[in-house]
């Protein structure tokens, strides 16, 4: 059985290797059942067990660079893990970002002229911008958590999404640009047959289901994060270490 003081080690250790929490956590429970098994198996104590397993580990740890998620290099575990996790969630946000795609297609053909389009498509941008807002603002106690430079005594990010909650400031930025917007070359494309502005079409159309794609993204990302404090109580105790 493995005492508080041999657990502490091996916390230490990963906090040391700057996991993120969460992801620390899932490593922690692992290499601690790796080092029981080798101390039982080969019949060592536990400091021997525990060198025993770190040599197992070297690889994923070393530091390897990912510039979609952090400009500084991080272990090569943590990049599998966030690249997996985030595949995931861009996929989801791209479905979602397609079907709004959809239903901005049929605002146009549903509108009367280009003056209610132009309610529509800033209505429609406009309720990704609120949403944003809301939850930020619903979200105060944990705003701390959401900074890029807030680290677990200044080493580790609380969790694997931490590093793109700030992606949300960007969104709302640029939401709030296209909320300024009409859709007018886009209308004129669809509803008047104008073909002569075919760059100004795909413009209008791309821009803004790209950044919409990116604020839903976003509120996965910061859903994600939110969910994941709520697991990790134990460390948030000392958060301002």
């Amino acid at each position: 059985m493995m005492t508080k003081a041999q657990e502490k080690q091996v916390t230490d250790y990963l906090i040391f290797q700057e996991l993120p929490l969460d992801i620390l956590v899932e490593i922690k429970d692992h290499m601690i059942s790796q080092i029981a098994d080798v101390q039982l198996r080969k019949n060592l104590n536990f400091e021997d067990a525990f060198l025993n397993v770190k040599k197992s580990w070297d690889g994923e740890f070393k530091m390897v660079s990912y510039f979609l998620f952090s400009p500084v290099e991080i272990p090569l575990i943590v990049k599998k893990i966030i690249k997996e996790k985030f595949n995931i969630l861009l996929k989801k946000s791209l479905i979602i970002g397609l079907a709004f795609f959809g239903i901005n297609l049929l605002l146009i053909y549903f509108s009367k002229d280009q003056e209610e389009y132009t309610i529509f498509f800033r209505l429609l941008n406009g309720l990704f911008l609120l949403i944003m807002g809301t939850v930020w603002l619903l979200n105060i106690k944990i705003w701390k958590y959401m900074r890029t430079d807030f680290k677990y005594k200044g080493k580790c990010f609380y969790t694997s999404y931490q590093q793109n909650t700030g992606l949300m400031v960007i969104c709302m930025i640029s939401m709030l640009q296209i909320v300024g917007k009409t859709g007018h070359y886009a209308y004129q494309f669809f509803r008047m047959q104008n073909t002569s502005e075919i760059a100004g079409t795909l413009i209008t159309l791309l821009v803004p289901f790209v950044m919409q794609t990116f604020v839903i993204f976003t509120l996965f990302n910061f859903f994600e994060h939110k969910k994941t404090l709520k697991r990790m109580q134990d460390f948030l105790q000392p958060a301002g270490n």
